[in-house]
């Protein structure tokens, strides 16, 4: 346990519990009056498409087209079975096996195979659905929930940003360390409480993740813990803090 101290205040403040918001790590306890450090931040099965050997060899575009339009299908499939499930807050055991197995059909014709070496990955993301309890907060009141969870990626500077909105506006920012063309170590650097208090995270606040779908408005990621995470485009221009 590592402990910040600070001047005493008049009435003690709630404990915040900062997660590292999009990832598979486990949530860290910070208060004003110290830190408790509790731990850390994919995999999709193959769907052959059968088509004759004519149509491949003599009809490429059309076979392009044509998987083109089902992932199209599939990600708007996808997307209206999550609609109503608040990011996965109200998402039942049975509804949250049934996205992952839309989503792994959608992985299967990801069309990015190498997503750190695509532009499409960059810029300020809203997560959309996910099967992260430590993001959800299900044990808490609605109020004391986060409204909305964003996550920045910029692959140049191999650095990222996890951000969560009202009530407490948290925020921690990372390095990644690509393990392959798809998938990143993590290593979080410093949390902010509130959005300006910055703390430094602890040496074990760290995890591992997968982009296991990215096309230009939809992204797809797999956790280290096996949690799913679908991510919508909501900033291209947006630049991680070095």
């Amino acid at each position: 346990m590592t402990t910040i101290s600070t001047p005493a205040l008049s009435s003690p403040p709630p404990t915040v519990r900062l997660r590292p918001i999009i990832s598979d790590s486990k949530p860290v306890n910070l208060s004003y009056t110290h830190l408790s450090q509790h731990g850390s931040l994919a995999g999709n099965k193959r769907t052959t498409i059968s088509t004759t050997r004519t149509q491949v060899s003599f009809f490429p575009a059309f076979f392009k087209g044509s998987t083109k339009k089902n992932a199209d299908d599939i990600k708007q499939e996808l997307l209206d079975a999550i609609g109503p499930l608040d990011r996965g807050a109200e998402a039942s055991p049975e509804e949250q096996e049934r996205i992952d197995q839309i989503a792994r059909r959608l992985e299967a014709v990801n069309p990015t195979k190498e997503p750190l070496k695509s532009g499409l990955l960059d810029g300020k993301w809203e997560l959309i659905y996910t099967t992260s309890e430590s993001i959800l907060q299900r044990q808490r009141p609605k109020l004391l929930r986060s409204r909305t969870n964003y996550q920045a990626i910029n692959v140049d500077t191999l650095r990222a940003q996890n951000m969560e909105s009202w009530p407490f506006f948290n925020q921690v920012t990372a390095d990644m360390k690509p393990l392959n063309s798809r998938q990143v170590a993590v290593k979080f650097d410093y949390f902010k409480i509130l959005g300006l208090i910055p703390v430094k995270a602890p040496e074990k606040a760290r995890g591992e993740l997968e982009i296991t779908y990215l096309d230009e408005d939809l992204r797809v990621s797999r956790g280290d813990k096996g949690n799913l995470f679908i991510l919508r485009m909501i900033d291209r221009s947006y630049q991680v803090p070095s």
